[in-house]
């Protein structure tokens, strides 16, 4: 009984120390590595697939159809018959018209003949007239008759043609009997049937729906207002429809539309998508979820999101405190510095161009470490004491402005004269990655190191939701604070 016992005790003490060796092995925080990969930032979005362009067919007359000879899915080339329409009161029309054409005709003739007479007549007495034969009144009875017998010869030339039109029409109407495709495609939609009559009274009736090629569709998927900035044309997409869930397919960005719509107090942007369906998988219709591909970063240094939301106790404010009066300030500036080099890197610069930003980067190098040197001697003549703010607190919106504001100042100051000898092309991409450096976003980080925190600006770049993009004063393998462990778990 006692081995028993003796057994169980030392079985505890063995639990007990190797709890507390694992204990003091994990520390009193929880870290993760930063890592070097790629970050694949996309936005995701519904829509539902259409054809590029759809064509609705209408009847522009009124009547009875009497044959359909197309169907669902039928495929239709342009000028293809689709339907007819009853031609006998259109014909019937034309008959009365041919009828009224030829009474018209008559009456120009016998119009035609009175003014022969008339003119004739006319004549006669303006010669007698002149001979003082007649008298002058019978010349001008003569003269009306005759300018009467030819206005009513207009007049019946101008009822010719009006018959006429009016005919013309009647004949465009009973061509229009026949409902011919206007497009090579494929019916999708058919809403009539033989015997149903159409009305073609204020607006023309949709008989039939065709999608022009459905080997080119096209989606149109609606963004939220928060990330449509992102959104660009020429970007791909990734999608998948229920209809085939084992199936990715592909599309590219062609139009980010500005007609915006709110539903339930919530904005989204229309984006269509075009989409290759040469082999006719995709139908018209289909629900999309699609994810848009708005960025994507290679071998770029990204940490876990949690270091980025990690907020320093009290404790580790105060150990914070004794890193940074032992002279841990100054990541951004060398950040920065790092930076530029690969910037001029992208500017293919001449060996002349070269020399001057080397000479520039080498005088703001020196500049800083002077200013380095100055804080740990607290000394503030060399520039002013860096702008800090208390360790784990928000960065100050108005502060970090005016850090930008000063910094923006001093680099144009600093590469003034190596950017006056840059051509138009290398100095618009050069304020343009100036711009991108300046204004990113920066948040703290908090590197273990022997056992201790040290916090580090980093930049922020793109996002994937799980890990983040980040450069500074740090590199791959790093292990960056992500949360504390409880005082009982960590003795």
């Amino acid at each position: 009984m006692p081995a028993i016992v003796i057994a169980v005790l030392a079985a505890g003490a063995l639990w007990w120390w190797q709890g507390k060796r694992s204990g003091s092995d994990e520390g009193a925080f929880r870290t993760v590595q930063i890592e070097q990969g790629d970050i694949r930032v996309a936005i995701s979005a519904t829509g539902t697939l259409s054809a590029i362009s759809t064509v609705t067919v209408g009847s522009q007359i009124s009547g009875q159809v009497t044959e359909v000879l197309v169907d669902f899915n039928s495929p239709v080339k342009k000028g293809d018959v689709l339907a007819r329409i009853d031609p006998s009161t259109y014909r019937a029309q034309i008959a009365q018209g041919d009828a009224a054409i030829a009474s018209a005709q008559a009456v120009l003739r016998q119009a035609e003949a009175n003014l022969r007479n008339v003119r004739a007549d006319f004549s006669r007495k303006n010669e007698l007239g002149a001979q003082q034969l007649v008298s002058r009144s019978d010349v001008d009875s003569a003269r009306a008759s005759l300018e009467q017998a030819e206005a009513q010869v207009n007049v019946a030339r101008a009822q010719i043609r009006q018959q006429t039109a009016n005919t013309q029409t009647t004949r465009l109407n009973l061509e229009r009997t026949v409902i011919r495709s206007p497009v090579d495609g494929v019916v999708l939609m058919r809403k009539i049937e033989p015997g149903q009559t159409v009305a073609a009274s204020l607006q023309a009736p949709e008989l039939f729906t065709i999608a022009e090629d459905l080997s080119k569709m096209k989606i149109e998927l609606g963004v939220d207002e928060s990330d449509i900035g992102q959104v660009k044309a020429g970007q791909g997409v990734s999608f998948t429809v229920d209809a085939f869930p084992n199936r990715q397919f592909r599309g590219v960005v062609e139009q980010v539309r500005l007609a915006a719509t709110t539903s339930n107090n919530v904005v989204t942007y229309p984006v269509v998508v075009t989409v290759d369906n040469s082999d006719g998988t995709l139908l018209p219709g289909l629900t999309v979820n699609a994810e848009i591909e708005v960025s994507k970063r290679e071998g770029v240094l990204k940490v876990a999101n949690a270091a980025l939301r990690y907020k320093p106790s009290e404790a580790t404010q105060a150990l914070l405190g004794e890193a940074a009066a032992s002279g841990g300030s100054g990541n951004a500036r060398r950040g920065m510095s790092e930076k530029l080099p690969k910037i001029a890197a992208g500017l293919r610069l001449q060996p002349a161009q070269q020399q001057v930003f080397d000479e520039a980067l080498a005088a703001m190098r020196a500049a800083q470490a002077e200013r380095q040197g100055a804080t740990r001697s607290g000394n503030g003549s060399a520039g002013g004491p860096p702008m800090m703010m208390r360790s784990g607190s928000a960065p100050d919106p108005a502060m970090m402005a005016q850090i930008r504001a000063r910094m923006r100042e001093r680099m144009q100051r600093q590469f003034a004269q190596f950017r006056s000898t840059l051509d138009d092309e290398q100095r618009a991409q050069w304020d343009s990655a100036m711009d991108a450096l300046l204004n990113s976003n920066r948040a703290p980080l908090y590197l273990l190191v022997d056992g201790r925190p040290r916090r580090v600006m980093a930049r922020i770049g793109a996002s994937d939701g799980s890990s983040t993009e980040i450069s500074g004063d740090f590199r791959a393998g790093d292990a960056v604070i992500s949360g504390e462990r409880a005082a009982s778990s960590a003795r």
